[in-house]
């Protein structure tokens, strides 16, 4: 333990960096889900080469005026597995998405520790969709 006191009194700049550049890849994992996010293009071919199932955990009156095509609407506060419409989807690969990406991150790591494998978030959620410019649909009345 002295060594390395001694260690890092003498080599203060390296240690200092060594620790800096530990913070930012913590935040870069947090910033990121810890893995379970994926940015839209990676939800494309997700969606696309997995069968993979879109949740939307907006209001329903959101999810009306605009969501990703053939997405599926349950609200946040019904993403209670084992007790809701949730568990349908517990064997398929899915995409949970809000409207900005932290609460459907929360949301995938509840659906995780709950055994859904293959559930991820789509980091910065609709509005990111839509500002990469990809297609949305709205529900016709």
């Amino acid at each position: 333990m002295d060594q390395l006191i001694e260690f890092a009194g003498n080599h203060f700049l390296l240690v200092t960096s060594f620790f800096f550049v530990l913070t930012l890849l913590i935040m870069n994992l947090l910033q990121d889900g810890g893995g379970l996010a994926m940015s839209s293009q990676q939800a494309v071919g997700f969606l696309n080469q997995s069968d993979a199932v879109a949740i939307d955990t907006r209001k329903e009156e959101d999810f009306n005026a605009g969501h990703i095509i053939n997405a599926e609407n349950i609200e946040a506060a019904e993403m209670k597995p084992g007790k809701g419409r949730i568990d349908e989807f517990k064997e398929k690969p899915v995409l949970v998405y809000c409207a900005s990406g932290p609460s459907s991150t929360a949301l995938v790591r509840q659906l995780r520790r709950a055994g859904f494998q293959q559930a991820h978030a789509l980091r910065g959620g609709f509005n990111g969709w839509k500002t990469d410019n990809l297609p949305v649909t709205k529900t016709s009345n």
